[in-house]
This record gives structure tokens, sequence and C-alpha cells, in this order.
């Protein structure tokens, strides 16, 4: 028996070590991972079995006050035309996704401070009474008052991505950003009853397989319900905009072995997937992740949400990408559903 087969051996028996992380996360070559792939699916479906989570994305600014080194919204980023939509303008697009059977709305931003608690929790509460949907907001870093506040008003869950658990590669990252601080706001969301959502970007500049095997169980450490991982991709008006990203097979390693460990999250496959790998978003169906999201934006926001460069999606209707999301599910041999899509806890 390989080594391979040997620690899929041990997943079976629940015995998970970062030693085995790491052996797994250096595997050079695609087919000798494959039965860890086929393995992480395989227990991703005796979950949820071949359904995939539907959730419409509604990206509402593109203002930040945050400078962070990798993002294109960055507040330094004087060459990026903003947008603030209203909120009667946000509950129109929100109907519109209602109208399409989707019953859970993300709805993203940067750090955006005009979004005050009053007028956020407004807009939850008009959506709650009006529309039977899960809602997550993912909209950065707040008090503890501010998320009880929105999680009374209606949110369901909250997606805060750490990026990294590696606390001097985030202060490197982020250089207005305070490490101790994002875990806190973790672990306020946690205990208000929000379905937690966190994540990391792979292959950021300086960052190892060894930073990568800490994040993998930072999830498990902060009871992550939702992880959203992603390659690390450039953009062209930002300080890193001269690295370049790594093999997209490192992302879906990084999938699949968050997969074995924690069983029940629900784990996207993510636009930037699809953006680095033209197949990446079906690659991680078939490795593991259990939802998909559309971009449900208006049109004419869409290419100034500029997270990164080269971004998929930003040209099409609303109606196209949802059915091009449809399609893609299809082809990774799973079942579209439009339910909320919580948790099944093991």
């Amino acid at each position: 028996m390989n080594m391979i087969q040997e620690i899929l051996k041990r997943f079976s028996r629940k015995v998970f070590t970062g030693e085995d992380f790491l052996f797994l996360l250096n595997v050079e070559d695609e087919q000798d991972f494959q039965p860890v792939f086929e393995y992480s699916e395989k227990i991703c479906e005796s979950v949820y079995g071949r359904d995939v989570f539907v959730r419409g994305i509604l990206e509402f600014s593109n203002i930040c006050t945050r400078n962070c080194f990798y993002c294109g919204l960055r507040k330094g980023n004087d060459r990026l035309k903003r947008y603030r939509m209203k909120p009667d303008e946000i509950f129109k697009e929100v109907r519109k996704v209602s109208e399409k059977g989707i019953r859970t709305i993300v709805l993203q931003s940067g750090e955006d401070d005009h979004f005050t608690d009053e007028i956020m929790a407004s807009l939850l509460e008009r959506i709650k009474k009006n529309f039977n949907m899960a809602i997550t907001l993912s909209i950065g870093e707040r008090s503890y008052e501010s998320y009880k506040q929105l999680k009374e008003a209606g949110a369901d869950r909250f997606l805060l991505r750490i990026e990294t658990s590696d606390e001097k590669l985030f202060k490197r990252l982020h250089p207005d950003g305070n490490f101790q601080q994002r875990k806190k706001c973790l672990h306020f969301l946690k205990e208000l009853g929000y379905e937690l959502g966190t994540g990391i970007m792979v292959g950021l500049p300086g960052q190892s397989c060894s930073s990568l095997v800490k994040d993998i169980f930072f999830f498990k450490e902060v009871g992550a319900d939702m992880i959203g991982i992603g390659p690390f991709l450039s953009h062209q008006d930002t300080p890193l905009r001269n690295f370049r990203p790594r093999k997209f097979f490192l992302t879906l390693k990084v999938l699949a072995l968050i997969r074995c460990l924690l069983p029940d999250v629900n784990i996207p496959a993510t636009t930037a997937m699809g953006t680095i790998d033209p197949q990446g978003r079906q690659k991680a169906l078939a490795a593991g992740a259990n939802v998909i999201m559309p971009n449900l934006s208006p049109a004419v926001y869409r290419p100034l949400y500029q997270l990164y460069d080269n971004k998929i999606c930003v040209y099409e209707t609303s109606a196209n990408c949802l059915s091009c999301t449809e399609e893609i599910v299809r082809q990774a041999g799973k079942t579209v559903c439009l339910g909320r899509g919580d948790r099944i806890k093991q």
C-alpha cells in the first residue's frame, strides 16, 4: 500500500495529522492525488448527496475603507470607478433573485461605512418580511453590537474570510488590519448564532504549505460552517500586481483536505476558480465542493467589482449567469438545488 492509500485509511478512521496533510499538499502529480479527490467527493456525497446549493450574490458597493494589498477594491486604488447601490435598488434586485426560486441571497460589499447598522437592519427586516430567503452578509469587520443588531434584523449567515491564519503573513498583506481583531470578529459571529463562513486565498505570496495546513485546522478551531477558498489572483492596481498565481491544483488539494477533515461544511466552487481554469468550478465540484454562487448583480455594476484581474461573468446578464451555473452543475454530474442550503451538521 502506498503512502497516499495509507493516509486515506487513517482518514477513514478519523485520524488527521498535520504531517499527513503536509505530505498530500506536496504531491505534485495530479494522477497520484486522484484517490484523494475521489475520497473527498465521496465524503461530500455521504452528507449532501449530489445536490449543489445555488446562492445568488449581489455586490452592492465597491467602496472600501481598507487597503489590503491583494484587492482591487482597496481604498488606495484611485483608478477604480466607485458605486454604491441604494437600499431600494438592493431590495429590487433581491426580489428578482427570489423570483428565480433561489432561497439564499449573499449581500456583499467592500467595508463601506455608509451602510450603518440602522440602514442595514432596515434593509434586512424588509427582505425578511417580503421574501422566504436566507440572508448571508459579507460586509467586513464590525463590532459585537453591530453583528447582534444585524442578526436580530434577519441575517442568517456571515462570511468573513481570514485569508490566512498566519499572523505574520496577515500583517504583511493587511497594512491597516489587525489579525487578533479579525479572529475576535469570527468568535463574535459564532457566539451570536450565525452560520459562520470564512476562508482563505491559496497561493498568496509568502504562503507555504505548512501555513496552508494551519489554515485547514484553523477552520475546525473556529467552528466554520462554510469555507470559501480560491486561488490568489493579482490585480493590476495593487502592490501585488507582479505576483503570478500558483497552479490551480494546489487550491483543489486544499479544498479536498478541508472536506476530509470537515465532512459537513458547505464549500463553494468559487468564481475565482472559474477564472484561473475554464473548468475550475467543475473540478471543484468533483473534489468535494457543494455550493455555487452565480453573480446576480446588475450588469452596470459587475465590471466595477474588481477584486482581481480578468474576473469572469462580468458582462453576462443575470439570466445567462444562472443558466451557465446550472450547466456547470450538470457537467459535474450533480443536481441543482435552489433551497436554503443550510449546513447539515453530522
